[in-house]
């Protein structure tokens, strides 16, 4: 009997003293917890994208318990809701929150342009970068190779017809996009923008005529035509100034080579009578 109390009792005073000692470690290492920074940690979205210029939701709630006038609106993942939650643990006004949506400056797909070297091995945008440039005409273009879309937890961006192109109703503007694109083809802009010059060339105009028929030549017709002086041509490639710009879209007709694209809706005018009509009968 003796040699099964005894050892019992030896490790119930083992786990007691181990007790005992995590016990008072948890007092002296006790570190107090930010109700605030909890909650605010709690109702971000956890994407880790760094959209909000930390490296991710935790840096991001962090943040708040080292400086309580952090803006409560950086997240772009959660928009404008998220922003007044975080107001509101807070108990700060939410301010306005500008949706952005990523913009792919580029439009050299392979009915524009083309390959001037067989890359099939190489597999990452950044790889085909480092590879002279990559495979296509234009030194300065999209290629085609699909980092953006991988780094996209949001099925925004597809690879179409060769080049990059953006879902504006699915992008939140996280901005991982624009991080991994070797060209820096990618840029963080105001959902509310319509109107973008798609080309980051800077060749002179006779250049990119030869490598891709949709980029910018510098001809300055834009700069003329927009009554707002909201483009300009510097170095051969015309550039939108967002916050003049009216969306007018003039600049986009008188472009030549389309480099210039306007998401502005065109308003469809109402049809008569008559020609309702005519159109149910048919």
């Amino acid at each position: 009997m003796g040699t099964i109390v005894l050892p019992a009792i030896i490790v119930a005073a083992v786990g007691l003293i181990f007790g005992i000692i995590l016990t008072i470690a948890s007092k002296l290492m006790y570190v107090p917890v930010d109700e605030k920074v909890a909650a605010i940690r709690e109702a971000l979205p956890g994407a880790n994208c760094g959209g909000c210029g930390f490296a991710g939701c935790d840096d991001y709630a962090s943040a708040f318990g080292d400086d309580p006038d952090m803006s409560p609106n950086l997240c772009p993942v959660g928009g404008a809701d998220l922003a007044v939650e975080i107001a509101g643990i807070l108990g700060v006004e939410a301010g306005d929150v500008e949706e952005k949506a990523a913009m792919v400056m580029c439009q050299g797909n392979f009915g524009v342009t083309q390959q001037i070297m067989d890359a099939d091995r190489i597999y990452s945008c950044r790889s085909a970068s480092a590879f002279y440039g990559g495979n296509w005409a234009c030194p300065h273009g999209c290629l085609g190779l699909g980092d953006c879309q991988r780094v996209c937890n949001y099925d925004a961006i597809r690879i179409v017809n060769g080049v990059a192109m953006v879902n504006r109703d699915l992008c939140v503007g996280c901005g991982a996009c624009t991080k991994v694109c070797p060209h820096e083809l990618i840029d963080l802009v105001p959902k509310k923008m319509m109107v973008f010059v798609a080309c980051k060339s800077v060749d002179k105009g006779a250049v990119t005529r030869k490598t891709c028929e949709n980029g910018c030549i510098g001809c300055m017709k834009c700069q003329k035509a927009c009554k707002f002086e909201a483009i300009k041509v510097e170095n051969n490639l015309a550039s939108v100034n967002l916050d003049a710009c009216k969306n007018c879209g003039l600049c986009a007709k008188e472009c030549p080579t389309g480099a210039i694209v306007n998401y502005r809706k065109k308003a469809v005018a109402a049809k008569k009578p008559e020609q309702a009509a005519k159109a149910a009968e048919a």
